[in-house]
């Protein structure tokens, strides 16, 4: 057994996750800023209908991902999957290049989540420094990484929990007051979608005029929905230290994808509904940050309908949810970094822990990479967060590419060498189907439209084109690079081997499995919640 998946071993004896932490991990994980207050930039350039029309499409998109993972994964639950699964069913090269992708990935969401703090603060007031709110922040990072990282896991599952809380909490405000339940008495129902009454909605103009404009407004909301949407990767980086995995992971995947479309998909409705795209307060906070104006939709929409407290409740909740998403992502990305570098993909020295096993040098080049979030001090909040935004989706989809192309590998690997998928533990529906249309469009959408403005007449910017297109031109070069330095072989479909010693751990593990008692109160009730 690799030394890797012995880790992954020792530490599923150690802590492993319950079906209750990994279906919150993989709905708390992606619940956060990007649905709290960035999918307002995107209200102001599409509208309610293409925010709305967005969001719903690219659900259908998670569900090919969820499908192509789930099958994957519960066959051979693993730490790092779509990494090592793309070694081994694709090429190493394919894997290096996964490896390094996500890690980036995970590393750049620390610094779009540090700015958004800032900007969320703003609602209170603006004489605090921005260099100093960055500094406490990636501090505060660094001691809760360093020192307190044994209360990690169980902390997020209930910050998760919160998350989900909030945003069920936002849905039911919606509800409740555009049937009239504020204290203006207002029934405003779809008022913000009406053209009467919102002109140009429900679908805004962008850029352009006429039938153009507002297919680039429902574009700029298909690539927000692209960034903002997620969950099936994270719960296949929980599968090395699942219970019962074959068990619990079909569960967690199928439950994440219709929770998941439920708060995105109505998310995305709510928003629209309680903001008109075209409100001056939105705007002028996102491009401006002012004090007190708020930079979440609902903050705006509460303090508008004379609502008291609420709006202050409310964004020291989104305050939370994303300083806790930043640590998480701090955590994930270095522990990405030290399971590269325990597979030769990263320098030696990023494997080198702590006496209480803390990748201290991992983490070291993760908040390192954090430090770019000192980018707002001499540029716009907005413009910062849209930077990040461009290029955390071009690497979120290039991730989805190579998770599709793999599956494809391996499903037709497996009908190569005459294994019937009677044989897989989970089954999903529309193979290969949806393995050949998520490789499609998370092509198409990732070299045509991340940061498409950029090449508009008098729009060009040097950072906007590098953000948004860096890893189309660096995911090549490492490609190349890592075939060549160690002469990796392109794996034929027949030559394809399917983790058959892997495989006999995990069939020993389930057998012999005892499950031990609740430990607490409270996880007695999440494990009713979300068994």
């Amino acid at each position: 057994m690799s030394r890797i998946l012995l880790l992954a071993w020792i530490r599923r004896i150690e802590s492993s996750k319950q079906g209750r932490h990994i279906q919150l991990i993989g709905i708390g994980g992606t619940i956060g800023t990007a649905l709290f207050v960035q999918i307002g930039s995107a209200l102001t350039k599409g509208g309610p209908g293409s925010l709305f029309l967005a969001f719903t499409i690219w659900s259908t998109f998670i569900l090919a991902i969820n499908n192509c993972l789930s099958e994957m994964v519960t066959w051979i639950p693993i730490a790092s999957p779509f990494v090592r699964f793309a070694d081994r069913f694709v090429d190493p090269a394919l894997g290096f290049c996964a490896g390094i992708n996500f890690f980036v990935f995970e590393a750049m969401l620390i610094p779009f989540e540090v700015v958004a703090f800032n900007l969320v603060l703003q609602f209170w007031t603006d004489k605090i420094p921005i260099a100093a709110v960055i500094t406490i922040v990636l501090v505060c990072y660094a001691l809760l990484n360093l020192f307190a990282v044994g209360w990690y896991g169980e902390s997020e599952f209930w910050l998760a929990v919160g998350k989900v809380v909030l945003a069920v909490g936002l849905m039911s405000f919606t509800f409740i007051t555009m049937i009239g339940g504020n204290p203006l008495r207002d029934t405003y129902g779809f008022r913000n979608w009406d053209p009467s009454k919102v002109a140009g909605a429900p679908f805004a103009e962008n850029i352009k005029t006429g039938s153009l404009g507002r297919f680039l407004g429902f574009l700029t909301c298909l690539i927000q929905a692209s960034f903002t949407i997620a969950g099936p990767d994270y719960v296949s980086m929980t599968a090395g230290e699942a219970e019962l995995p074959r068990r619990t992971l079909p569960r967690a995947f199928n439950s994440v994808f219709y929770r998941l479309t439920t708060f995105f998909v109505l998310g995305s409705l709510c928003i629209g509904i309680v903001v008109p795209y075209s409100d001056p307060d939105l705007l002028k906070a996102l491009s401006d940050a002012r004090p007190g104006a708020g930079s979440s939709p609902y903050v705006i929409a509460m303090a508008r309908m004379q609502i008291p407290v609420l709006p202050h409740i409310v964004n020291a909740l989104i305050l939370t949810s994303i300083f806790s998403a930043g640590n998480s992502y701090v955590y994930c990305a270095s522990r990405t970094c030290f399971g590269l570098a325990l597979q030769g993909k990263m320098p030696k020295i990023f494997t080198r822990c702590t006496s209480n096993g803390v990748p201290i040098y991992s983490v070291t080049l993760t908040l390192a990479i954090s430090l770019l979030a000192f980018l707002q001090v001499s540029n716009n909040a907005a413009v910062v967060l849209q930077w990040f935004v461009n290029l955390v989706t071009a690497s979120q989809l290039l991730n989805y590419a190579i998770i599709s192309f793999t599956y494809l590998k391996f499903y037709y690997g497996m009908q190569a060498q005459g294994i019937p998928r009677e044989h897989l533990p989970h089954r999903s529906f529309w193979q290969p189907f949806c393995g050949c249309t998520t490789r499609s469009r998370a092509r198409l959408l990732w070299r045509s439209w991340v940061g498409w403005t950029v090449f508009l007449p008098g729009n060009w910017d040097v950072p906007t084109f590098l953000f948004s297109y860096a890893m189309l031109g660096v995911a090549p070069v490492l490609f190349v690079f890592w075939k060549v330095f160690r002469r990796t072989t392109w794996q034929l479909a027949e030559d394809i081997t399917f983790f058959v010693k892997e495989r006999e751990q995990v069939d020993l593990y389930e057998d012999t499995y005892v499950a031990d008692a609740p430990s607490s109160f409270f996880a007695k009730i999440g494990d009713f919640i979300f068994s």
